[in-house]
C-alpha cells in the first residue's frame, strides 16, 4: 500500500482549514501511514462466508411510537423558574444592544 505523502497531508489539512506546523504535518503523516498499515493487515483476512454488517450487534428500532400527547401546562413548568413573565422564562440579557 502506498504511503501517504506530506503533500497529501498538506492538501487535506488545507481542505479542512487546519493550520498545521511542519512538525504537526509530519506527525499526522506518520499516524496516517500507521493507520493505513492496519488497513493493509485487515485486507489480508479471509472474509469468505462472513455476512456483511453495518453494526457489530443486531440493531432494532428503539424509537417509541410517534403519538400526540398533551404537554405540561406552562404554569406548572414555570413554578420553579427563578423569574418569569407571562408564560415565558425571564433570563439575564446576554447580548449587547446596538
Amino acid at each position: 500500500m502506498a504511503e501517504v505523502s506530506l503533500d497529501e497531508v498538506r492538501h487535506v489539512a488545507r481542505l479542512a482549514r487546519m493550520a498545521l506546523s511542519d512538525e504537526e504535518l509530519e506527525r499526522v503523516r506518520r499516524e496516517l501511514n500507521r493507520i493505513m498499515g492496519y488497513f493493509s493487515e485487515l485486507q489480508q483476512l479471509d472474509t469468505e462466508g462472513v455476512e456483511d454488517t453495518s453494526h457489530a450487534i443486531r440493531m432494532t428500532n428503539v424509537y417509541r411510537p410517534d403519538e400526540v400527547r398533551p404537554g405540561t401546562p406552562a404554569d406548572k413548568i414555570l413554578q420553579n423558574a427563578p423569574d418569569s413573565v407571562e408564560s415565558f422564562f425571564r433570563v439575564p440579557a446576554f447580548m449587547e444592544e446596538e
